[in-house]
């Protein structure tokens, strides 16, 4: 399970789909499948979650992992080419940012 925190050496990757609404749940099952057939076995994976926006135009995913090496690999292997492929049909665009956590305030 995803857990934000400054005080852990994680690799935080947060990715924007802009998609129509049409296409919305179409995309949304396709991200799902690939986590869950393929990346969530991958090495160094944590945790990763998927939301929606209200008008449907929008998934916003993000995900965590050991280092950046594991994510790179992921990112990199046949399979998750071919998958970004078929993602990238159903979408106008996305990109996978990586971050570090700088701060967070509990409630």
């Amino acid at each position: 399970m995803p857990t934000i925190s400054s005080s852990q050496a994680l690799q935080t990757v947060i990715t924007t789909f802009e998609t129509m609404p049409g296409n919305c749940h179409v995309l949304l099952d396709e991200l799902m499948d690939a986590y869950e057939s393929f990346i969530r076995h991958q090495e160094g994976f944590i945790g990763a979650g998927l939301h929606v926006n209200d008008a449907q135009t929008r998934i916003a995913n993000y995900s965590q992992w050991r280092k950046r090496e594991d994510f790179l690999a992921m990112l990199r292997s046949t399979e998750m080419q071919e998958r970004n492929r078929k993602i990238s049909a159903l979408c106008k665009g996305f990109e996978p940012v990586m971050y570090d956590v700088a701060r967070t305030f509990p409630g």
